[in-house]
């Protein structure tokens, strides 16, 4: 079936979308060439241009006085908007300098070099932690739902320094809002379901809070409890939004990743056994995992003053949305880019994003990504898809929610 130029722009705006890739990139694809900063009007949503070249979307998160996170830093119907406005949820993603840059380093020194070099040895061991778990379930798993999206979920949260058994919560929680568009996951759409996720992280990590200020510890979430600004502790809003950035994005975004580029790998056999051959390309192996998967779809950025951008006026106060996924298959800023590519060096891919607003864990989840793989590629006497697998309907951050496998570890 033939696309629109209008039908494409619309997808954008529709969560089903992202559970079809190949429409979703012949879309993506027909908007790059024809109209790469394109005015979408979608029913129940602000209008906005679709930015799909990598070029113009660098452009923009590299010019943060002109074009501000705030007040809408995600694509939402205008009654999410509103609704999301009341609630006062206001984390980095939100924030502009001169705040963010202020907010940010917070937690910037818990993902420095040297941190994460600290941290490795732990991450590999719950690498060979999940690894087990995956050869104890007997030689048949949906990886992403019993692998994948545990394992991160226990390194952010030792990094945090939360118990355990607190653990399932934190992921059912993160799945509710991550999930909220997908009949599965989601709690809801309403604005009733939204917040009363919300309200439960806000009463969770007001619990740690508390705990962490009357009892302080060497973990990351007594950085965030006992954090000052301008001599002022933050806020309990403030906090418990700095906890939900780092407690949801710091996992979901790789899990997604890993299910996905196991999935690429299947799908590309001549790559995994490529790197199985050769587990010195590891380092590219997961930067192109994360370019294939995108778990990001995208970001919003609202003009500061009237301005040009490829060649379309944008008023003052009018939005725009940054596609990640069309970013990361630009003809113009990749060779063959709708191909998986175990050693594509050098890979300009923008999944962190770009500017101010890189991604925090970024140092982390390649860290992450390389050492489940290390372990895991070894482990595999053969591996195969065992049924089809499965996206999150999403607008906003999503992956594989199952990818079914059957396969013969070695113990």
């Amino acid at each position: 079936m033939t696309l629109t130029i209008e039908q494409a722009g619309l997808m954008l705006a529709d969560p089903l979308s992202y559970t079809d890739e190949e429409r979703l990139h012949r879309g993506l694809t027909l908007l790059r060439r024809e109209a790469p900063v394109h005015l979408v009007e979608a029913p129940g949503y602000r209008p906005f241009y679709a930015l799909t070249r990598q070029a113009h979307i660098r452009e923009v998160e590299g010019n943060g006085a002109l074009w501000l996170s705030e007040p809408r830093p995600v694509l939402a119907t205008a009654a999410s908007e509103r609704a999301n406005a009341s609630f006062q949820v206001r984390t980095l993603v939100n924030m502009d300098d001169p705040d963010h840059r202020v907010v940010r380093a917070i937690g910037a020194d818990w993902f420095r070099p040297k941190a994460m070099r600290m941290l490795e040895g732990r991450v590999r061991e719950l690498a060979r932690e999940h690894v087990d778990r995956m050869a104890a379930l007997g030689g048949e798993c949906d990886f992403a739902a019993d692998i994948a999206v545990h394992y991160p979920l226990y390194v952010i949260l030792s990094l945090l320094g939360m118990p355990e058994s607190d653990f399932p919560r934190m992921l059912q929680l993160t799945r509710e809002l991550f999930g909220a568009q997908d009949a599965e996951l989601g709690r809801g759409e309403g604005k009733d379901d939204r917040n009363s996720v919300l309200l439960d992280f806000f009463t969770y990590f007001q619990q740690l809070t508390a705990a962490r200020r009357a009892d302080p510890t060497e973990d990351m979430a007594s950085a965030i409890a006992n954090a000052v600004v301008d001599g002022q502790p933050l806020n309990d809003v403030e906090t418990m939004s700095y906890y939900v950035i780092i407690a949801t994005a710091g996992h979901d975004t790789t899990s997604s990743t890993i299910a996905g580029g196991l999935h690429a790998l299947l799908e590309n056999p001549d790559q995994l056994a490529r790197l199985r051959a050769d587990p010195a390309l590891m380092a590219t192996a997961a930067d192109e995992m994360i370019r294939w998967v995108t778990p990001v779809k995208e970001f919003m950025r609202t003009a500061s003053a009237d301005t040009v951008l490829g060649g379309v006026r944008v008023a003052k106060g009018e939005s725009v949305l940054l596609s990640y996924p069309s970013a990361n298959r630009d003809e113009e800023a990749f060779a063959d880019p709708f191909t998986f590519d175990v050693g594509r060096d050098p890979n300009r891919h923008l999944a962190f994003g770009f500017g101010a607003h890189y991604c925090l864990g970024a140092a982390l989840a390649r860290i992450e990504i390389r050492a489940l793989f290390a372990e895991l590629l070894p482990r595999l006497e053969s591996i195969e898809l065992a049924g089809p697998a499965q996206l999150t309907a999403t607008t906003f951050v999503g992956g594989l929610k199952h990818l079914p496998v059957r396969y013969r570890c070695r113990s």
